[in-house]
């Protein structure tokens, strides 16, 4: 679920983010569309295409590719920049960067809240609306969540927020 501003169906996003959306959407449009069109190409050149699983498997590629670029471009279309320059720091929301210490392991993690399209968790990018990232919202420095994870229950202290 994308992350609503109050008006429209806006979805929130970093520069970041954004950015990478549209370079993926441009390799869709143009070097997989023509990779299946190649495919279905080769395909028809096999003959009979009621019986030609070549051209069926093809044919059910490009749909989904054409689902995918859609929904991208609908995604894009909504799409609101956040502005890091008018981002308060003072309490966690999508674009703040944010350092937690687990209190349960004893172990300190930097993560950056952003858009459910821009999560990312190996890279240290947590959707706002995953567990973690919901229970940091709108909290301040110092403030200390529960947040119930696939592994257990975690208790996590906020050690600094920061915006990028």
């Amino acid at each position: 679920m994308a992350e609503r501003k109050h008006n429209d169906d806006a979805v929130l996003m970093t520069q970041e983010g954004f950015d990478k959306l549209t370079s993926e959407l441009k390799q869709l449009r143009s070097e997989e569309r023509y990779k299946i069109a190649r495919r279905i190409e080769e395909a028809r050149s096999f003959g009979d295409l009621s019986e030609n699983a070549e051209y069926a498997a093809a044919k059910e590629d490009q749909a989904k590719l054409e689902g995918k670029i859609l929904a991208m471009e609908q995604q894009l279309s909504k799409a609101k920049i956040i502005d890091s320059s008018s981002i308060d720091n003072s309490h966690v929301s999508v674009g703040t960067t944010v350092t937690i210490q687990d209190i349960t392991h004893n172990k300190e993690f930097v993560y950056s809240l952003v858009s459910s399209e821009e999560s990312d968790p190996e890279n240290g990018l947590i959707s706002s609306v995953s567990p973690v990232g919901r229970a940091l919202m709108n909290k301040k420095v110092g403030d200390e969540v529960s947040v119930k994870v696939p592994v257990g229950l975690r208790k996590l202290r906020i050690l600094s927020i920061s915006v990028k």
